[in-house]
């Protein structure tokens, strides 16, 4: 029997649930759950903002834990092993997609708290393919946001080939922009930080900024006019567009990671004649999350954290909603 922490039904009160897993599927891995961090998502999954929660939920999509089962078909990973799992618990493994590496391209992805229970509980399966081995040098109680916020900053620095000598801004320093920071930082890149708070422009520079923006002034904006070569949009509000397409070099790239909900007003002509893009994707495959954590670990990089014990879900979730949290939200069991 599973223990976990579930709401009944939309934005209710997360509480103690017991449910029983069936038997451990050939392809899967069972994992004792050690840390789990809260994302955005979680929320946005808990209120039902996406239509597609299911009932009752157990949260929880950033884990860190150890292997303490393994279905007859795994053979890759070990018993007593440390793992990360993110968004995605499984994919098909035949299509195009998923035979070429770009598993987080399928189209029949499942979600690990899609139509299925997290890892705000003391286990968690899922397909081992999607059950990361942690390196050393990795801390385990602060490692769980990079299983989400992580990879889905890390992803596009690999997709689309950024280079150390470019210059790339970074919308939102918050959960996500925090690790996107740090990432490029370590990378090499020359960033900007574009925030409208202020008030994070210490923090901002700590985490590897080399220039901050107040992005509520316009006119700060109209002074970079054409100077990055790539910008990651991690906020999921909408935003003055046109004005960061603005601020993109000649085949610059405005790329957009954070969920949106509205469409995005975009005007063609700067695209056009300065030969921009406007892009977006989701997290990354098992290969491109092993690179992410490698690099993470060879960099010392990690997420700035504040630490919850599992008990106490609800209040971190309350946290999360005010949005006074720096940087991310983690859960530890006990067990």
């Amino acid at each position: 029997m599973f223990q976990a922490y579930a709401a009944s039904e939309a934005k209710s009160e997360l509480k103690l649930f017991e449910y029983e897993p069936g038997a451990l599927a050939s392809n899967e891995v069972q994992i004792k759950v050690e840390t789990c961090g809260i994302c955005h998502s979680d929320l946005s999954m808990l209120n039902n903002d996406w239509g597609i929660s299911q009932f009752p939920l157990v949260p929880g999509h950033e884990v860190i834990g150890i292997v303490e089962s393994l279905g007859a078909q795994v053979k890759h990973l070990k018993i007593g092993q440390r793992v990360g799992v993110g968004w995605f618990s499984n994919s098909c493994m035949t299509c195009e997609w998923c035979v070429g590496g770009e598993h987080n391209l399928c189209e029949s992805t499942e979600g690990i708290i899609v139509g299925r229970h997290g890892g705000f509980a003391d286990r968690v399966r899922t397909d081992a393919t999607w059950a990361i081995p942690i390196p050393d040098g990795i801390n385990p109680e602060s490692a769980g946001p990079l299983m989400c916020g992580g990879i889905t900053v890390f992803n596009p620095i690999l997709q689309f080939n950024i280079k150390p000598t470019d210059h790339v801004g970074i919308i939102g320093i918050g959960g996500l922009g925090h690790m996107a920071l740090k990432f490029l930082h370590s990378y090499g890149c020359e960033v900007t930080a574009f925030s409208s708070n202020e008030e994070k422009e210490n923090d901002a520079k700590i985490f590897g900024a080399n220039h901050f923006v107040n992005s509520s002034d316009s006119h700060s904006l109209e002074k970079i006019a054409g100077s990055l070569d790539f910008i990651i949009s991690t906020v999921n509000v909408a935003l003055d567009w046109p004005s960061y397409i603005n601020v993109l070099r000649p085949k610059g790239r405005l790329h957009i990671v954070g969920a949106v909900m509205e469409p995005l007003p975009i005007p063609l002509f700067p695209l056009l004649f300065g030969q921009k893009s406007v892009s977006a994707s989701p997290l990354g495959s098992p290969f491109t999350a092993g690179v992410m954590l490698e690099f993470a670990a060879r960099h010392k990089i990690e997420p700035l954290v504040e630490t919850y014990p599992i008990d106490k879900v609800n209040e971190a979730m309350e946290k999360l909603r005010s949005g006074k949290t720096r940087y991310r939200l983690v859960l530890k069991n006990n067990n």
